[in-house]
């Protein structure tokens, strides 16, 4: 089993930029694709980015393309989502999730593991 603990999210003005982490821990975790994920009030949960486990590829949603970007650390065995020029319809609950099959994944049943979740709120 493997656990994934967000961490990273809060407030933030238009505009502006978080960076968050996802630190995986249990048992040996090695060749997964990573991913984030948002949930926003009264909205499905959708795909923000993903990425190969050596980091050699990554895919972003449309909406996110070219002001996020997802990076992972297999040492520290820690995925991160650097957010830049956020937008107030950015602010969702943020999930990392982890998938064992996959190379890349964008789909949420692509995913085996997922984390708590961490509260992104942007303000206009």
């Amino acid at each position: 089993q493997v656990q994934l603990v967000e961490s990273g999210g809060g407030l933030v003005q238009a505009g502006g930029s978080l960076r968050l982490s996802c630190a995986a821990s249990g048992r040996t975790w090695s060749s997964n694709a990573m991913g984030w994920f948002r949930q926003a009030p009264g909205k499905e949960r959708e795909f923000v980015a993903a990425i190969t486990w050596s980091g050699g590829s990554t895919y972003y949603a449309d909406s996110v393309k070219g002001r996020f970007t997802i990076s992972r650390d297999n040492a520290k065995n820690t995925v991160y989502l650097q957010m830049n020029s956020l937008k107030p319809e950015d602010t969702a609950v943020y999930y990392c999730a982890g998938a064992e099959l996959y190379d890349l994944a964008t789909a949420r049943d692509e995913y085996d593991y997922w984390g708590q979740g961490t509260q992104v709120t942007v303000s206009s």
